[in-house]
């Protein structure tokens, strides 16, 4: 249960720099709304990765919610906020995906 628990977490830290990339180009209060969605994701990342940690190795679980936040975030950027890929960071983004599975595998 703490693994689903874990994989949430990440995909709230994604959340919170998905808010945080949205601040970027508004004003007035709909940047205030993104600033709140950034503080309630956050909350929500640290309080589950919290959760997670209480039978997960902190190094490993540590390990996969930056790597599920990192992954997130690169994705997004690419496809929501369009931007550039070449196959460098491709390969690179596919190495950290597959560095995830690996340490839920030896977990």
């Amino acid at each position: 249960m703490n693994w689903i628990i874990l994989f949430i977490a990440g995909l709230f830290e994604v959340s919170m720099t998905f808010c945080l990339g949205k601040t970027k180009n508004t004003e007035g209060i709909e940047l205030y709304l993104w600033i709140v969605g950034f503080i309630i994701s956050t909350i929500l990342s640290m309080g589950l990765l919290a959760k997670a940690i209480q039978t997960l190795p902190i190094g490993t679980a540590y390990a996969i919610w930056t790597g599920i936040g990192a992954l997130g975030t690169a994705l997004i950027g690419i496809f929501v906020f369009k931007e550039p890929t070449n196959f460098l960071r491709l390969f690179f983004i596919f190495t950290l995906f597959a560095s995830i599975i690996g340490l839920k595998v030896v977990s």
